[in-house]
């Protein structure tokens, strides 16, 4: 499979510009596919870029024309759950309206193999924990809604079209490259390892924790962070069991391990060396105590171990905060 070439939309973003790291890495050719409405031009480094937006049909025929991708890795996405509140319309456009799109164009260019960007949103608030893929899907707001009809359009696509694909549903994606090319870098940051990084770093005043009488060990979230990396090696074995003929499947991407909010915020102070100022408020409305994966199936289907732990993650976003983000 060395060698062959993979489209991947949403490439100039945080997780697609790694994955696209990695692909490099493992022998395929990657080509981006962005907007760069989010992604970030400076992050197309292991292949070309084609602009174009995933709601124009005649510019994705005239990618995948020129292109001939033997597998499509689909990022591009609206993900930040407080503006699907605010613009559900924006959320839906793009990320269903988007990928059916998408879907369409893939369908008409032969492309066999299709891996999706989902989440452990789709879930909903969990009923047991952790959590695995048989877990009912009643997502609670409308980012978490779009990806899951999309799970649905996509299974549907498998049973009567026979075009395969695997959902990556990931929980707490978190860290960077480790040699500092490439990171977490969205505008505006809502992600708590930035942001403590930004506070530990005197770019911010400080970090609030919401909600502290949880039925947690110390009161606070428990999330499962999986190393930006882990998730990239996870997507190109994805690509492999499709190119190799597998079935379509949904998968779970996280460690398995939970880790506190103040447990967090404990490896970061001790990672960086620097103590900073947080607040403690209440609770956020939809936040859910604890989401952590089962993720024995992708490990059983993929041969996928998640190599990174929370240290590691922590060291490579500091890394990256500290001396490479050009925001």
């Amino acid at each position: 499979m060395a060698g062959e070439t993979v489209l991947v939309v949403g490439g100039a973003g945080y997780i697609g510009s790694h994955t696209c790291l990695d692909l490099a890495n493992k022998g395929f050719k990657p080509i981006v596919f962005d907007n760069f409405s989010n992604g970030h031009r400076e992050f197309v480094k292991w292949g070309p870029a084609e602009e174009g937006d995933i709601r124009d049909r005649a510019r994705l025929d005239e990618v995948l024309a020129k292109h001939k991708p033997a597998a499509i890795l689909h990022f591009a996405a609206l993900i930040e759950v407080g503006e699907s509140v605010k613009d559900p319309v924006a959320f839906y456009e793009n990320n269903v309206i988007g990928t059916l799109t998408l879907l369409a164009a893939a369908q008409a260019a032969g492309v066999k193999a299709f891996v999706f960007s989902s989440t452990c949103a789709t879930y909903g608030l969990p009923q047991s924990v952790p959590l695995d893929e048989t877990h009912r899907q009643v997502p609670i707001n409308p980012y978490g809604r779009t990806k899951y009809i999309v799970e649905q359009a996509l299974a549907d696509y498998d049973r009567y079209t026979g075009f395969r694909s695997v959902v990556l549903r990931y929980f707490n994606a978190a860290g960077a490259d480790f040699e500092g090319r490439i990171g977490e870098w969205h505008q505006p940051e809502t992600h708590a390892i930035p942001l403590a990084i930004d506070a530990a770093l005197g770019r911010r005043e400080g970090f609030k924790v919401f909600g502290t009488d949880y039925e947690t060990r110390d009161g606070t979230c428990v999330r499962d962070y999986i190393h930006v990396l882990d998730l990239a090696d996870a997507h190109v074995r994805a690509v492999e069991h499709l190119l190799r003929g597998g079935e379509s499947i949904a998968l779970n991407l996280g460690t398995g391990t939970g880790t506190t909010v103040k447990e967090l915020l404990s490896t970061i102070e001790r990672v960086s060396e620097r103590p900073f100022p947080v607040e403690y408020a209440g609770r956020r409305e939809g936040d859910s105590h604890t989401l952590v994966a089962n993720n024995d199936k992708a490990r059983e289907i993929l041969g996928w171990t998640p190599q990174y732990d929370l240290s590691e993650i922590i060291r490579s976003a500091w890394n990256w905060h500290a001396k490479s983000n050009q925001h």
